[in-house]
């Protein structure tokens, strides 16, 4: 249990050194402890789940920053943008015949002198930018929210910021200027626990240095440890620390400001979903099928993998809109997303666009930093392409690669990052929705409907229906799903009548069918395809292809 000399939220540097002295007074020797915990983390968790103490630490963003004091134990929730390496640094060291632990700190508590009796540990260190939060975390809605459309998309200037120091440019994506970057480091953790680009969620030990001053001829390598690219690039005035007590992966559920207490049974979830179905017919100017595709592209998921195809995916094209209508209605789909989804985006796709945007991550080996592209996006994103600006000009080497990097995330749901010598492909699971005025050619989704809007009305949502929405896509997208013998020899029967009737139907048109299937049927809740829900898929593609004509 916690002492009384030390509390785990305003000094938790005391708790760490209170359970080290307690393990030497028991006999146990420092170099033990060498990639091993002495009881400080099973001592945080406890204070943590078991008493309930995570409600009262605080989220470590660009608003708290100003107002949270070093040293105090802290949350941050980001992706994993890079992988720094490791850091070695002296982790236990004696002060006269006394232990001390530097352990989850940068400086020591006590002065260190250059002496044989030091244990050098390591860490690891990684790079997390937090995640856009202008979706569902940071949704303090009022009671009723309109989206009218009456605004553009955001220009490709809009869509980064770039933040950095007089050797380095750090850049992060399509997030707002305010939002702050965490360096974590990561103490006795497998390296399989953390994966580029996942979200989490880490508990730990803040520090941060407003008036830091670099000066390399008085820097300490046993203080500073030495990782030196660290400190030059990542100046500590710049990007604040974490030294990690826990970690855990987030999923969706994790940003519901608060999730509603609602049983996922059939008739409970089939009236959330004509209600936001309705909510998107409005959205989408009384284009009530594509209101219905709408709902099934949100559903949509990555679920598995064969070979090269991404099971699961289902992009969405909306065209036939003009240079007049796209910014309206880019604007209401944009706004209304942003309100139910967690991460999302919006980029106008221009010429000068393709020709100069940083679309692929790239490794820059004289800093030992991966340089972060507009493509590095955490797992259930979701982006939204406005192709209606695209006027006619020439591509340059830059922007023809940009284009084949777009169509292989959208088709194969890959980003290629590019590590100079060689590219590594890295698996994605991005929603996309393309808005164009023909069928787009850079960006070929697996839906492509004719957009036939008839009204540009107001709409009016309440936070509460903001709320069940948020928690009816989180839920759903999550559900086991399985075809069962009967209905899959229906399926079959029809596939093949299908192809009778039309030869150019192949292999990909009968997957999205199935796709169509399986999200239709997770639209109500159901976790096996019913006829009447493959007969629903059967019409909406029946109404898609008679717009086509």
């Amino acid at each position: 249990m916690v002492g009384v000399a030390y509390d785990c939220l305003a000094n938790p540097l005391g708790a760490v050194r209170s359970t080290f002295a307690k393990a030497i007074a028991s006999g146990s020797d420092p170099a033990s402890f060498s990639g091993k915990d002495w009881g400080a983390v099973d001592l945080f968790r406890s204070f943590l789940y078991d008493d309930g103490g995570l409600s009262q630490v605080p989220l470590l963003n660009s608003a708290s920053i100003r107002w949270v004091q070093p040293n105090t134990l802290v949350r941050f929730r980001g992706m994993i943008q890079d992988m720094l390496g490791n850091e070695f640094y002296v982790g236990a060291y004696t002060d006269g015949s006394v232990w001390r632990t530097n352990k989850f700190t940068d400086v020591p508590q006590f002065p260190m002198d250059s002496k044989p009796d030091m244990r050098l540990w390591e860490r690891r260190m990684i790079y997390c930018t937090p995640v856009s939060d202008d979706g569902i975390e940071g949704s303090s809605s009022p009671k009723k929210l309109k989206e009218n459309g009456h605004s553009s998309l955001p220009t490709p200037s809009q869509q980064s910021i770039t933040e950095g120091t007089s050797s380095s440019v750090i850049m992060v994506p399509d997030v707002d200027r305010d939002l702050l970057p965490c360096l974590i480091k990561i103490y006795d953790c497998p390296e399989s626990d953390l994966k580029l680009n996942e979200v989490f969620e880490f508990v730990g030990v803040f520090t941060f240095d407003s008036e830091f001053k670099e000066d390399k001829d008085v820097s300490d390598d046993f203080t500073n440890g030495f990782s030196e690219d660290v400190l030059v690039h990542l100046p500590p005035n710049k990007v604040p620390r974490l030294h990690c007590f826990i970690h855990r992966k987030l999923a969706v559920h994790d940003f519901l400001p608060c999730s509603p207490t609602i049983e996922p049974k059939p008739n409970v979830v089939k009236e959330i979903r004509e209600s936001l179905l309705r909510h998107l017919t409005a959205v989408l100017g009384n284009d009530g099928i594509a209101a219905n595709f709408m709902l099934l592209h949100l559903l949509s998921t990555v679920h598995s993998r064969v070979e090269t195809v991404a099971v699961g995916k289902l992009s969405l094209n909306l065209n036939c809109l003009s240079k007049e209508s796209a910014p309206v209605f880019g604007t209401r789909i944009g706004r209304a997303l942003k309100n139910i989804l967690p991460f999302t985006q919006c980029i106008s796709l221009t010429v000068d666009y393709l020709n100069t945007a940083s679309l692929a991550p790239r490794k820059d080996y004289e800093t030992s930093r991966l340089i972060t592209g507009a493509l590095q996006l955490a797992e259930g994103s979701h982006m939204i392409f406005d192709e209606t600006r695209l006027e006619a000009g020439i591509l340059n080497s830059v922007g023809v690669e940009n284009a084949r990097l777009l169509k292989t995330l959208i088709e194969l749901q890959k980003v290629e990052y590019d590590f100079k010598f060689y590219k590594l492909d890295m698996p994605a699971d991005i929603q996309m929705v393309v808005l164009s005025e023909g069928k787009s050619n850079i960006l070929p989704a697996d839906v492509v409907l004719p957009f036939h809007p008839s009204s540009v009305a107001s709409v009016e949502v309440t936070a509460e229906a903001l709320e069940v929405w948020r928690w009816y896509l989180a839920t759903l997208r999550s559900l086991p799903h399985s075809i069962e013998s009967e209905i899959q020899k229906v399926i079959e029967n029809d596939l093949v009548a299908a192809r009778q009737e039309d030869r150019t139907l192949g292999t990909q048109d009968f997957s999205r069918l199935l796709t169509m299937g399986r999200l239709m049927s997770m639209s109500f809740g159901e976790t096996s395809l019913s006829l009447e829900h493959w007969q629903m898929v059967k019409e909406l593609e029946r109404l898609r292809r008679e717009r086509l004509k």
